[in-house]
């Protein structure tokens, strides 16, 4: 039978536990793995208490930034982009609105996103109208775009 070894996760692992766990492992795993890379310490007292510290601190700090990214969901959802693409007599595009266009038109606002970052309508845009497009940000957090398209002049 191993033997087992008490630990306390710095890190989050998939399969063994977040930051600040107390997990049993073994010895091996512990010795070789786990604590030389620096992902955990040997529970004591101590490193319990210091692991649920660096804890505390870090819950701060999450929490400082995901309400600073909060205020850019709020700017964000304020912002109209308005796309004008070349469209028939019944208001069908001639073509469709892409991510690219999107891009561009909140680039023309001022504003800096990833493309990777948008969610695009699961429909593709081909008609004259007004559609929502989220983009992604750190924390879990949504913000909407409304995307105007109308027809070129």
């Amino acid at each position: 039978m191993a033997s087992t070894v008490e630990i306390v996760l710095k890190e989050n692992l998939e399969h063994l536990g977040s930051i600040g766990d107390v997990v049993r492992v073994r010895r091996g795993y512990a010795r070789n793995f786990l604590l030389p890379r620096g992902l955990a310490v040997v529970a004591s007292r101590g490193n319990v208490r210091q692991i649920e510290h660096e804890k505390a601190i870090q819950a701060q700090r999450i929490a400082k930034l995901r309400s600073e990214q909060e205020k850019i969901v709020a700017e964000l959802a304020k912002v109209t982009v308005m796309i004008a693409k070349e469209a028939g007599e019944d208001g069908k595009l001639f073509g469709s609105v892409t991510s690219n266009d999107v891009i561009e038109g909140i680039t023309a606002k001022g504003i800096e996103v990833d493309k990777k970052k948008l969610v695009m309508p699961a429909q593709t845009i081909k008609e004259v109208g007004t559609y929502e497009v989220g983009v992604k940000l750190p924390y879990g957090l949504t913000a909407i775009i409304r995307v105007e398209v109308k027809t070129r002049a």
